[in-house]
């Protein structure tokens, strides 16, 4: 059959399938599903989105296009910054929205097991009933899917306590490209029996098969948090103070730049006028950890020092961070970097960024995980203005440059997608690519699964 028509691939697909499948070929809605919130990447225009209910339909329609050749991209709530999940003009567009069941909440084993389209925050609530959590806390777990998360491997403000979302899932089914069903990994605490596929298949973005079913630990609930914030008045200062903090073992430990905070303080003033850096951290231990962390934010010089055992002193006290991407976004097109960079080398990634912002004539914000070293340098620009959209493409990839050079990788925990795949490159080295293909042929010799993604 010839697919240059939509229709003709519809008709087929609605065989395969049966009346009941959500197929959707009109252009307006196929195009709202041809791209995630990336600013940079590109995306074409695919033929249809299936909003797919149940893993035979993945199954069928990977076995139907993998014969055909068509490519496919699977998609969550579209929530991701690097461009993983825009379409392939030609290709399919799978949607895992509507598989959005909690299938079991196991209390004694600590599980559960979840449908992709699940969102981060809603499992979480759900376990909360039950005194668990669910720990993986991404800055979108309002909206982001548990399949979204695994397929980013994302990190989150917990990430220097319990780790990104690999730490947390136990076992995954994936339907590879020719429409079979595996599982990988083990609902068990421990299994060394095989390679450790499960951890090949987080962070893949899709590349190497659709995710459908995902077993996550579970851990008893976190008692409330207490909450620090140290205000200073250069960033030097700051960076002497987070390897101390570190070691107390912080659950959260975040840092906001100067620029980012004239822009938080423009919105909705909070009394940070004249500071340069604040550094926030939470403790789900005990209040001393904070007391302790007073006191060495206080050795290094911070203007001021509070902390507090209060869940409602704690909202008010990291309101700061939680402002920091929406406070830029307001002064122009926010774009978002996402590198990772040895603690130690924090300021100087700071500095350099500073040094790239002058040079671009561009505001550069900065905040992130000061306690894992994921930063968050955010570029803005006018909107419309092209030449500052050029500017701006190119000083995101000299901050991803100067903190490969720090000791730094490219991505923490937004993903590589589609807009950093030659920065891949750069850090990988040929052999370790050529592994990574060699993979790629395997589980999808076709190569139809989110081609161009990921792997350089």
């Amino acid at each position: 059959m010839n697919y240059d028509s939509s229709m003709g691939l519809l008709e087929e697909l609605r065989e395969i399938l049966g009346a009941q499948a959500s197929l959707i070929v009109d252009p307006e809605i196929v195009s709202s599903y041809s791209r995630d919130q990336s600013q940079l990447a590109t995306h074409g225009n695919p033929k249809l989105v299936l909003l797919a209910k149940s893993e035979l339909e993945v199954s069928k329609t990977l076995k139907f296009a993998n014969s055909q050749k068509i490519p496919v991209v699977a998609r969550g709530a579209g929530s991701g910054l690097s461009g993983g999940a825009n379409a392939v003009s030609g290709g399919i567009v799978i949607s895992l929205e509507k598989m959005n069941q909690v299938l079991e909440i196991d209390e004694v084993n600590q599980l559960a097991r979840v449908e992709p389209g699940v969102i981060n925050l809603d499992l979480d609530k759900e376990v909360s009933k039950l005194n668990l959590a669910y720990l993986p806390d991404p800055a979108s777990r309002e909206w982001s899917t548990i399949g979204g998360n695994v397929a980013t491997n994302a990190g989150g403000m917990c990430c220097v306590k319990y780790g990104v979302t690999a730490n947390h899932v136990r076992a995954i089914r994936l339907v590879m490209a020719d429409g079979e069903v595996i599982t990988v990994g083990n609902p068990l605490k421990k299994s060394v029996t095989n390679l450790d596929l499960l951890h090949l298949i987080v962070g893949s973005e899709g590349t190497l098969g659709i995710v459908t079913e995902i077993v996550v630990s579970l851990a008893p609930r976190p008692k409330p948090a207490t909450t620090l914030i140290a205000t200073f008045a250069g960033i030097d200062s700051a960076m002497k103070t987070i390897p101390e903090l570190v070691a107390l073992g912080p659950s959260m430990l975040e840092v906001v730049d100067e620029t980012t905070l004239r822009a938080v303080e423009e919105w909705k003033p909070l009394g940070f006028e004249g500071v340069g850096t604040v550094l926030i951290m939470q403790s789900d231990d005990s209040a001393e950890i904070c007391a302790s962390g007073a006191a060495i934010a206080a050795k290094h010089g911070a203007i001021d020092v509070t902390y507090s055992d209060d869940p409602r002193d704690s909202s008010d006290l990291i309101q700061v961070r939680k402002l920091a991407y929406p406070a830029l976004e307001r002064k122009g097109v926010a774009l978002l970097d996402d590198v990772c960079v040895p603690i130690s080398k924090i300021s100087n990634l700071i500095s350099k960024v500073k040094e790239i912002s002058e040079q671009s004539n561009l505001l550069i914000g900065i905040f992130g995980h000061a306690g894992d070293g994921n930063m968050h340098p955010t570029i803005v620009y006018d909107h419309g203005d092209k030449g500052a959209e050029q500017r701006a493409q190119r000083a995101f990839n000299s901050i991803i440059k100067v903190a490969q050079e720090l000791g730094g990788t490219a991505s923490g925990e937004h993903g590589i997608g589609s807009i950093k795949v030659e920065a891949a490159r750069s850090e990988s080295g040929e052999r370790i690519i050529e592994l990574q293909r060699a993979i790629k042929q395997i589980f999808d010799p076709n190569g139809i699964l989110n081609p161009g993604k990921k792997i350089p």
